[in-house]
């Protein structure tokens, strides 16, 4: 039972969620624009690969540290 409140309470305590603004304007039509689709496939796919690059980085540093020290 006292954990049950506890957990209760804790959910009352959270802050309220605001909607996020809407920073692409939509036309009334309801069509979409090619070139709105476009560039978010793009900020995707740049964020896909810097984390890649940044995966690619961590593995080859380990890999160069590792070798280091078996070489002593």
């Amino acid at each position: 039972m006292s954990a049950e409140k506890i957990i209760n309470i804790q959910v009352k305590n959270l802050p309220s969620l605001a909607t996020p603004e809407k920073s692409e304007k939509v036309s009334s039509s309801g069509r979409v624009d090619i070139n709105t689709l476009l560039n978010r496939a793009r900020k995707v796919k740049e964020k896909e690969t810097l984390t890649n690059l940044v995966f690619v980085v961590l593995t080859l540093s380990l890999i160069f540290v590792v070798g280091l020290i078996l070489s002593f």
